[in-house]
């Protein structure tokens, strides 16, 4: 099946407009000193750097990024066409073009190519290829619940409460044997004079000792 071909109006505008740029660069150039295959070039120049930074200028807002270095390459290459759209308009004589003019012109080479050089290798995503990575999940040990204390058995627990609880054994006592007899004496005129058994204080008080020495005499006494 055969596709019609209907011409697009942009398309033709875009074609016309730049096969004009061309020709005014190229009659530029030629006007200040460059001629033959050189004079071919720059229009091609021009047009190539114009592309180049139209194209870094989306890459970059698309990305997000910063676009002023594209923004700057851009507006210098569409000064160079503008500029030899307006010189070939009759405003310049080309048939003696002043020497600024071809200073400008002679310089252009190495203008497009710092250019160009600035945006293939600015550094962006696309150009790195560089991929977010994906976020690394920790996994953490997992540790088994620790495993509750068995209930004691009903016997153990009522045995348990029948046994009473035994008395903590006194700690050895260095006491001196004249002391534990004078001591014993006292308890017993303590017993006589009260029919009650003499307490730890009341031996501390009547033999003017320290606390842990009455005790331990009390423990003998008992």
């Amino acid at each position: 099946m055969t596709r019609s071909i209907r011409p697009d109006a942009v398309l033709v505008q875009a074609v016309i407009a730049g096969a004009l740029s061309f020709a005014h660069l190229h009659d530029l150039a030629a006007a200040a000193g460059q001629d033959g295959w050189k004079a071919w070039a720059y229009p091609v120049s021009v047009d190539l750097l114009l592309v180049a930074a139209w194209r870094r200028l989306r890459i970059l807002r698309a990305q997000g990024e910063p676009a002023c270095a594209a923004w700057t390459w851009f507006a210098v290459a569409l000064a160079a066409s503008l500029g030899a759209n307006v010189a070939t308009a009759g405003l310049l004589d080309l048939s003696d073009v002043p020497d600024w003019l071809r200073i400008l012109v002679a310089g252009w080479p190495a203008l497009a190519f710092l250019g160009g050089t600035l945006l293939v290798h600015s550094p962006t995503s696309e150009a790195t290829g560089a991929i977010d990575p994906a976020p690394l999940h920790v996994v953490e040990p997992v540790t088994a619940p620790a495993e509750p204390d068995p209930a004691p058995e009903p016997e153990a627990v009522e045995a348990a409460e029948l046994v009473p609880a035994l008395p903590a054994s006194p700690p050895p006592a260095d006491v001196p044997p004249a002391l534990v007899d004078h001591a014993r004496k006292v308890a017993e005129a303590h017993r006589s004079a009260t029919g009650t058994p003499i307490d730890a204080a009341t031996l501390r008080d009547r033999l003017g000792l320290p606390g842990p020495m009455a005790d331990q005499l009390a423990v003998h006494l008992a």
